[in-house]
């Protein structure tokens, strides 16, 4: 479960539940992917005048992972547009700046423990489909489960958003294969 609120201030992000760097940094990658990717949504929204602080509640629990990026774009993408997200839809995926929805370990407990607070919907990266052969039939059929590659996926699924597709100069990327813009 991830809380978030936005106020006005200058651009600062408050982080608190004892998070370790992993999932610091995870939070800090989704507000810049919300700030690029989010941002067609909120008309005049100014991301230069607005603090955001994201808990993780249970605070003397320490938590850390990747696992809970795609949560925090999600959590901060439904703060920007005022659209609230089905308490019975979990999901669990690193993001990149890019928005891909990358892979992640513990599926099968995650679904498990998912089922057993009563979840109903789960949004997985495409690349976990291989690990479900792990999880018991009974829960799989109790849980509707759909498979993410990036979060336009996660959006459309999330809130009803079609996301539309921000057209990308050619000569932006001139010499470079505007399908893959990172450094590997």
């Amino acid at each position: 479960f991830i809380e978030a609120t936005k106020m006005e201030g200058n651009g600062k992000l408050t982080l608190t539940g004892q998070l370790g760097e992993v999932m610091k940094e995870s939070a800090q990658l989704a507000l810049t992917l919300a700030r690029t990717h989010v941002g067609f949504w909120a008309d005049k929204f100014n991301f230069d005048k607005t603090d955001f602080h994201i808990h993780v509640p249970a605070g003397a629990i320490p938590k850390d992972g990747p696992s809970a990026g795609v949560t925090m774009f999600t959590t901060l993408a439904s703060l920007l547009t005022g659209r609230k997200v089905d308490p019975k839809l979990a999901m669990t995926g690193e993001i990149t700046l890019r928005g891909a929805v990358l892979p992640v370990g513990g599926i099968k407990e995650k679904l498990i423990a998912a089922h057993r607070a009563g979840i109903n919907h789960v949004l997985l990266s495409e690349k976990n489909e291989k690990d479900l052969h792990e999880v018991p039939d009974e829960i799989q059929k109790e849980l509707k489960i759909d498979f993410v590659a990036n979060v336009d996926d996660v959006i459309r699924l999330a809130f009803g958003i079609e996301c539309p597709k921000v057209p990308v100069s050619p000569t932006a990327f001139e010499g470079h294969d505007t399908n893959d813009i990172s450094v590997r």
